[in-house]
């Protein structure tokens, strides 16, 4: 906040570059090449965007045009279908199946057909926290490989991944980064959910066409904001301590839960847990959640709002980016129930 006060201060309050503060887009290249050894070159392969959503519609609208079937992974992120389905592209969904939420290959590949234009692939994954292996990128890659099918990656979470996992990138393979729009976040990183700053990161023929589309939607992304992120994202690319942070609230709370009769499933990243309620209720998932919310006042959200066709089986998806005294207040009435 300190830094962004003090850009504006500095007159950072007009449009900034179109493609982004030049110091933030060098910042966003170096954290590339660092984090994952790619390399990117900030004045054409690096795209500021009003955070990760906008980033979304922008390359799946500047790519999907009617009759073109986009590869999404149910349960997933609210805002891919809706995006798809204005550009006049047809959801093809690969399940991501209760209780381990993983990738079924097979599934994919039969869902794959000559009018494939893109894969969107989400890791760490919202709402399940499933985290892709070194293994899904070789089947991706060879899935994909002598077709033009393009990839476009949401890697929000990518700092947030528990238990040493490494976060699998697209952006670390070669032939995976040739043909991808690798879009993340700073508002998962640095807290700053509200200030609605992300990017984009492709080839430069690719994401010239993301930029066709980002100059008639927003234009650019608040200036000062991007002048702090720049600051922040030099001093500390790889976000060190943000997963050690965000596991300890974690483990905190599948602890204060011990004795309850929800189950965790396991969560690999993100900042969401998901619980199996399987024990308490055989109900439908949204109905558990409204009486969870009205009779015990902890919000929770169904899983099955992620859903296009599966139920999702009986869990619902928890928050845990909470200070601890919230943590500790919730947790208390859940284990009442």
């Amino acid at each position: 906040m300190e830094a962004a006060a003090r850009a504006m201060r500095e007159g950072h309050n007009q449009y900034p570059p179109m493609p982004g503060v030049l110091a933030l887009r060098e910042a966003i290249a170096a954290k590339a090449r660092h984090c994952y050894g790619a390399p990117v070159d900030p004045a054409t392969e690096v795209q500021v965007t009003c955070g990760a959503t906008e980033a979304l519609y922008s390359t799946l609208t500047a790519f999907v045009q009617t009759g073109d079937e986009v590869v999404l992974f149910e349960p997933c992120y609210d805002s891919y279908v809706p995006a798809v389905r204005l550009s006049g592209g047809t959801p093809v969904f690969v399940g991501l199946r209760y209780p381990d939420y993983r990738v079924d290959w097979d599934e994919v590949a039969r869902a794959v057909t000559p009018k494939t234009r893109a894969i969107l692939v989400n890791t760490p994954h919202n709402p399940t926290g499933m985290t892709w292996t070194t293994e899904d990128m070789r089947q991706l890659a060879a899935l994909v490989d002598g077709s033009d099918i393009l990839l476009i990656a949401d890697e929000v979470y990518e700092h947030i991944i528990f238990d040493g996992t490494r976060h699998e990138s697209l952006l670390r393979y070669p032939e995976l980064r040739s043909r991808a729009v690798v879009i993340s976040s700073f508002g998962k990183t640095f807290h700053t959910t509200g200030w609605k700053i992300g990017y984009a990161v492709a080839p430069a023929a690719i994401l010239a066409e993301v930029q066709r589309v980002h100059q008639f939607v927003t234009f650019t992304a608040h200036s000062a904001a991007q002048v702090a992120f720049a600051e922040f994202v030099t001093r500390d690319p790889g976000a060190d301590g943000l997963a050690g942070f965000y596991q300890a609230k974690r483990d905190l709370f599948l602890r204060l839960l011990e004795g309850s009769r929800f189950t965790p499933l396991a969560c690999g990243g993100t900042y969401f847990q998901l619980m199996d309620y399987s024990a308490i209720t055989s109900d439908r998932d949204t109905d558990v959640a409204m009486r969870v919310i009205q009779e015990h006042g902890v919000a929770a959200i169904p899983c099955s709002a992620f859903n296009y066709n599966d139920a999702g089986g009986p869990v619902l998806r928890f928050c845990f980016a909470k200070k601890t005294e919230t943590l500790e207040a919730a947790t208390a009435r859940l284990r009442n129930i």
